[in-house]
């Protein structure tokens, strides 16, 4: 919904702020006044063409801002296309801003981002549609017509179990597809994979292997050093150094005068613990040590094996993974692909029958929705006819038409097969035809101006549960009707207004009687520069607007327009109370 539109050096207007009622906004005023550049300048937010034209004369640059509030049936999608785009916010608000300078550049921004333009385009499609500008007409896109059609018919909660299937579908074709691949280059796979898993099973790896074979590395390539240094260590602790006592001995004797001072001092006896301790400490060092020179040995063959063994690791880590858990695991893998490669004819077999059970699930599916949306097309069409019919449009006829196209590969619907999708076999499209006479042809064909605008207004008020955008704006939509007529437009639009939010710009009293928000737009003087201005309308100075747009501000024009606004008054109780 459309909170605040903020509008600056944009054609006439040189700054403009416009707070919007989330119900019926009309905008009124006379010709030229601007209405239509709002209009415009809304378009331009949304995604639309930015010319230079529209930068106001002696200024720079033009710029638009639009603050929406997120909610609605639609909410869930903008956050989620929003989050898609890394544009997401914690806020339930939206700002949308475009600026063209006098260059032609032209800047988007979402949420204070810049964006592409046609970023910005795709976001303005879920959240406005503009009738006369078709890029943001949602109902002028054949690809929302089935979406449409089924959420009027209630059909988007049996479309899911249909989606799945379709998913599945697509899966199996995916892993047959794989697996019909070329012979050769199968047989060529099957080959590497029996070569990568023979290699790695031949190497008998362990977790932890290679850690051990580093450390034996290392004491096999400086077992001559190691067997030095480890005499002397014992010479120092156990035999002594020439006439030098060994470590032990001079402990010993250490021992032997502490306990001489201890027998005089018992206080002192904790020294001879201390000594104890660490004369037992060096034994059990000594006899490690011992047990270390023991097992050091020179022996060429064991260090060439144990070079070649981490040779060998280094080989695979380089093919297959950085560790050896990672070349296990790369083993493992290549074993299950080629035991499926090796049972693909068996594999092939299971997946063609679960692809035709597939296709014929669907086609049952498919048939089941094509059959409910039959008859929800032909209510569809009785109820917009018959809204065409209160817009002084009898003669014109709505058809929705439902078409399925032959595809060998498709699904089997009765004795056909027919192309898909997650959807259903349907192609579904909204045809009109506006005067008697006029062939059925699509929406985005109809001829622009006040017959279209009163073809999406029927539209939209039939489906106005259905379809999620939630603001909706109608220009000029009073061409070529009168005041009966309008009435009954101001009626239907203030009715689509419980669900939209509505923007109107409009020429008649009779519609701009049911306004939840009247603002009249008004051209004035300024010194040499004429300027737009906005002025909200309430109580005599919205009476006064209506009895000029009935062209007569008299008392008697006066008494008319209270009598619109109280038959508007009226006609708004009695759709509340429906």
């Amino acid at each position: 919904m459309l909170l605040e539109l903020h509008v600056r050096d944009f054609a006439i207007i040189d700054d403009l702020q416009v707070t919007f009622h989330p119900g019926f906004n009309v905008l009124t005023g006379e010709t030229g006044a601007g209405k239509s550049i709002l209009i415009d300048a809304i378009d331009l937010l949304l995604g639309g063409k930015g010319q230079q034209e529209m930068v106001r004369a002696g200024a720079a640059s033009a710029r638009v801002e639009g603050i929406f509030q997120i909610s609605g049936s639609r909410a869930a999608q903008i956050r989620a296309w929003l989050q898609e785009h890394a544009l997401d916010e914690e806020e339930d608000t939206l700002i949308l801003t475009r600026e063209v300078r006098r260059t032609g550049r032209t800047v988007a921004r979402i949420n204070g981002r810049a964006v592409a333009q046609s970023l910005l385009a795709r976001l303005g499609e879920m959240l406005v549609d503009i009738h006369g500008q078709g890029q943001h007409l949602s109902l002028l896109n054949p690809r929302t017509h089935i979406d449409l059609l089924d959420a009027y018919a209630g059909l988007l909660g049996r479309r899911g179990h249909l989606a799945h299937l379709v998913a599945a579908l697509r899966q199996t074709r995916a892993e047959l597809k794989r697996l019909r691949q070329d012979a050769r280059e199968i047989e060529r796979r099957l080959d590497l994979l029996r070569y990568q898993v023979e290699e790695i099973d031949a190497a008998a790896l362990t977790p932890g292997e290679e850690e051990a074979l580093e450390s034996d590395l290392r004491r096999l390539a400086n077992a001559e050093t190691l067997m030095a240094e480890t005499a002397m260590v014992d010479a120092l602790l156990i035999e002594g150094e020439g006439e030098t006592p060994s470590a032990l001995d001079l402990v010993g004797r250490a021992i032997q005068h502490l306990e001489k001072l201890a027998r005089l001092d018992p206080d002192l006896d904790r020294w001879v613990q201390a000594a104890d301790a660490l004369f037992d400490g060096l034994q059990e060092l000594a006899r490690e040590v011992a047990d270390y020179a023991e097992a050091l040995e020179f022996d060429p063959a064991r260090l060439a094996q144990v070079e070649e063994r981490l040779a060998l690791i280094a080989n695979l880590k380089r093919k297959y993974g950085d560790t050896i858990e990672d070349i296990l695991a790369f083993g493992e893998e290549a074993r299950a692909e080629l035991a499926l490669l090796a049972d693909r004819e068996t594999r092939t077999e299971d997946l063609e029958a679960r692809e035709e059970a597939l296709l014929r699930a669907i086609g049952q599916e498919a048939q089941a929705l094509s059959q409910a949306r039959e008859a929800a097309a032909r209510t569809l069409a009785q109820a917009v006819e018959k809204e065409l019919a209160d817009l002084r449009m009898g003669g014109a006829r709505f058809q929705v038409a439902i078409h399925q196209r032959p595809d060998p590969q498709g699904c089997y619907v009765g004795d056909a097969r027919l192309a898909f999708d997650a959807t259903g076999v349907d192609e579904v499209r909204f045809l009109v035809s506006a005067n008697p006479g006029e062939p059925l042809r699509p929406l985005a064909k109809v001829a622009s101006g006040g017959e279209t605008a009163r073809l999406m207004l029927a539209l939209k008020h039939v489906l106005s549960q259905a379809d999620p955008t939630p603001t909706l704006i109608f220009d000029e939509i009073d061409q070529g009707i009168g005041g009966r007529v309008g009435a009954v437009v101001g009626r239907k639009m203030w009715a689509l207004a419980r669900s939209h939010q509505v923007l109107c710009v409009t020429h008649l009293p009779q519609i701009a009687a049911y306004a939840d928000l009247h603002l009249q737009v008004r051209k004035s003087q300024v010194g040499e520069r004429t300027i737009s201005r906005v002025q909200i309308l309430e109580g005599a100075a919205q009476v006064e607007e209506l009895a000029a747009m009935l062209g007569a501000p008299t008392p008697a024009g006066r008494a008319s327009a209270q009598e619109l606004l109280a038959e508007a008054q009226a006609s708004k109780s009695v759709i509340s109370n429906q």
